[in-house]
């Protein structure tokens, strides 16, 4: 992507240097992944789908990483690995350095603090639940005892639900789709938790109603210091909310840094593909050939080599033997810019 065109993504989405200043902390992560794989039987058998193959994730505090990637890619796999949600095959979790145990008893306790926002509000709430229940059923399965009420008013005050009361006895079918994802954050932040994991958080809502919902994001990491991974396959979307963005391909995470690092100048073919079709680009939009990715069939050498657009071309013929062959390490789970590609890294890119 050319300086120019870079310079156009953030400018014609609305977002100037939204990105600009935002850094990770300087603190050890608050949550981190080491080795991270998660493999599902095969169907009639057919080879197991490694949906997870090999991620190393750092989220600090008071940051928010963008897991971003294709349908399939196993963003939302990843995701649910770290809530606890999903037990992986191999590899560790950490919550502030101590290992995820996966007893119920410490399960309990890391969900209090690592809560998930779902995609569509309408299935995350129970229709037969007013807002007040839907809100308080946290506090209830974690044995509150302090003031119900007062906790239930906060959050949805928090969660930009004001006056609180006046949604207290709504039903879902009473709220719009705004109102609803608010709700279902207000849930999350009833419990006081350090973390967030919100996968498509805003994917089902109408355009006029997306940039509420990221910008209240954005406030609750700056008053609350909360720690977020946001799970979309909306660049524009992780240009506007994250510090740090992870691009994931088919099981593994093939380039991260900084979001504007990674979305302004991007090393990974598959990178650059995702960014050129957006209309602010400016590039000319690069059509993916070959099959969609399959977790069971994961190719030998660069698990994107088969639809790489520089390696058709034979741009890439000097490390093309690599490409097919040679697999690459996984990435570092931290903060400083790194790629999973054998032309980019040639090419003298940090990797």
């Amino acid at each position: 992507m050319s300086d120019t065109a870079s310079d156009a993504v953030g400018t014609a989405l609305g977002l100037g240097d939204a990105g600009a200043g935002r850094t990770a902390s300087g603190a050890g992560p608050l949550l981190s992944a080491r080795g991270l794989h998660v493999t599902f039987p095969g169907r009639r058998g057919a080879p197991p789908a490694r949906a997870v193959d090999g991620v190393d994730l750092d989220i600090g505090p008071g940051e928010i990483v963008a897991l971003v990637g294709e349908s399939g890619c196993g963003k939302t796999t990843l995701a649910r690995s770290l809530l606890g949600l999903v037990r992986p095959t191999s590899g560790a979790v950490a919550f502030e350095g101590e290992p995820l145990s996966y007893s119920a008893g410490a399960l309990k306790a890391y969900r209090k603090r690592a809560q998930l926002v779902l995609q569509d509000p309408s299935g995350s709430l129970n229709p037969r639940h007013t807002v007040y229940d839907a809100v308080a059923e946290g506090l209830r399965i974690h044995g509150y005892a302090g003031d119900e009420r007062a906790a239930v008013a906060g959050a949805l005050a928090r969660a930009g639900l004001r006056p609180p009361e006046r949604f207290f006895l709504r039903y879902p079918h009473e709220l719009s789709g705004g109102q609803r994802q608010r709700v279902v954050i207000a849930g999350a932040l009833v419990l006081e938790p350090e973390l967030i994991v919100a996968d498509e958080p805003v994917a089902s809502l109408d355009a006029s109603v997306r940039g509420e919902i990221l910008a209240l994001l954005l406030r609750l990491r700056d008053e609350l210091g909360l720690s977020a991974l946001v799970v979309t396959h909306d660049l524009g979307l992780a240009w506007n909310i994250a510090d740090r963005v992870a691009v994931m391909y088919l099981g593994r995470v093939v380039e991260t840094g900084t979001v504007e690092s990674v979305l302004t100048r991007p090393q990974h073919p598959y990178t650059q593909a995702l960014l050129s079709v957006l209309p602010e680009s400016g590039d000319t939009p690069v059509v993916l050939t070959g099959e969609p990715p399959d977790p069971s069939r994961i190719p030998s050498g660069c698990r994107f080599h088969a639809r790489c657009q520089i390696l058709a071309s034979g741009e890439a013929a000097p490390v093309a033997h690599r490409c097919r062959d040679e697999l690459l390490p996984i990435l570092s789970g931290g903060g400083e810019q790194a790629v999973a590609c054998h032309w980019a890294t040639r090419e003298g890119v940090r990797g």
